[in-house]
């Protein structure tokens, strides 16, 4: 009984390889499933190690997330190469900026995470069940992007909480995913913090996925993502006038080194 089991095991696995390499739709939700569950999992396990270890929400539970995150770069076969960590080195809080691609940006946020950082997320992810409880035991603050007051309130809070608490802000300036390989157009809710708060901005900008994970191609197999930390943009001094040209200075350094990254050298210097 137990041999017919193991046979039955051997030749699902086997038909599954099979699938995956002829088909990149097969691939592609096999893939994505096991992401999630891996996220799930992880999370729940996650969840009960920060309960124990700090006993609620703290962002000093990000280091516990953060080490059980970071293995998933191995089931993927997901590199990482990083330049500029040194920038993460500056006094105090500061607001940090990032561009924002897929599902996979949790590997590529945890991978670098600085202490004492918290970012900001959409309310939604709080019902995502222990994904959603684990971000909130770690700090993440939600904003309500459909109430436009709500999440204003919530951005002044932030300034006045990372100063008080020292702690850095994560946010990615574009509002939702794009995997496009270019950069949407910035909201102005991180830069208005950042002068509200007088501390620096600081410009993270992960390479284009689009080259090993692309939703609508259904693409997903294993790849490289070069990862850069820009020196930070100081804001002492600068007041609300300052807001549309602090984020148009970010957007277009991201945007650049953006396509740097991914090999586009051609529309680097376009966009310039």
């Amino acid at each position: 009984m137990e041999l017919g089991w193991l046979l039955w095991g051997t030749a699902v696995l086997l038909l599954l390889h099979v699938l995956m390499e002829l088909s990149p739709t097969v691939n592609f939700a096999l893939r994505i499933s096991f992401y999630c569950l891996l996220c799930l999992v992880s999370s729940s396990l996650a969840a009960v190690a920060c309960l124990l270890v700090n006993g609620g929400r703290t962002v000093k539970n990000m280091r516990i997330i953060r080490a059980f995150v970071r293995p998933f770069k191995y089931f993927f076969g997901v590199r990482f190469e990083v330049k500029g960590l040194e920038n993460f080195k500056v006094e105090g809080p500061a607001i940090i900026v990032s561009n924002h691609q897929s599902i996979l940006d949790m590997m590529g946020l945890m991978e670098i995470l600085p202490d004492n950082c918290v970012q900001v997320g959409k309310k939604e992810l709080t019902y995502m069940g222990s994904v959603g409880l684990i971000m909130y035991l770690g700090g993440v603050i939600f904003i309500n992007r459909k109430s436009t007051s709500s999440a204003k309130m919530v951005m002044s809070e932030v300034a006045k909480t990372m100063v008080a608490e020292n702690v850095k802000v994560w946010v990615y300036p574009e509002g939702t995913r794009n995997c496009t390989g270019d950069l949407l157009p910035f909201k102005k809710g991180a830069f208005h913090i950042a002068i509200q708060a007088q501390v620096p901005v600081i410009p993270v900008v992960y390479s284009s996925f689009t080259t090993f994970y692309n939703p609508k191609t259904k693409l997903f197999t294993s790849g490289k993502i070069k990862v850069e930390v820009l020196p930070p943009i100081e804001t002492k001094g600068l007041t609300s006038d300052d807001v549309t040209d602090l984020t148009d200075r970010c957007f277009s350094t991201m945007r650049e080194t953006l396509f740097r990254l991914s090999g586009r050298p051609s529309q680097a210097k376009d966009s310039s």
